[in-house]
């Protein structure tokens, strides 16, 4: 411990904790490019429109994304029961 204008501070080695392993975190999955196109052209929309993420983001940093990827996110809903959410990753 290290006695410094009389705060106490403890110096441990902790786990870190990933955000995926959280409850409130939903379902986060890299989508195939065949997935990707197939979604786009039922939204009528480009990549580049979507939500953006980092590639950085905790919820997707083990999923192995790089730049250009797209994400779906799977969220439970008390009224629809399952709702997609697409977000398209982005460098930092």
């Amino acid at each position: 411990m290290i006695l410094y204008s009389e705060v106490f501070i403890t110096v441990t080695k902790k786990r870190l904790t990933l955000a995926p392993d959280h409850i409130y975190v939903p379902k986060h999955e890299v989508m195939t490019k065949k997935e990707a196109e197939e979604v786009l052209e039922k939204y009528h929309c480009k990549a580049t429109e979507l939500p953006l993420i980092f590639g950085n983001d905790p919820a997707i940093v083990g999923l192995g994304i790089k730049p250009g990827d797209m994400i779906r996110i799977t969220r439970k809903s008390a009224t629809a029961g399952e709702s997609f959410y697409y977000r398209y990753v982005v460098e930092v």
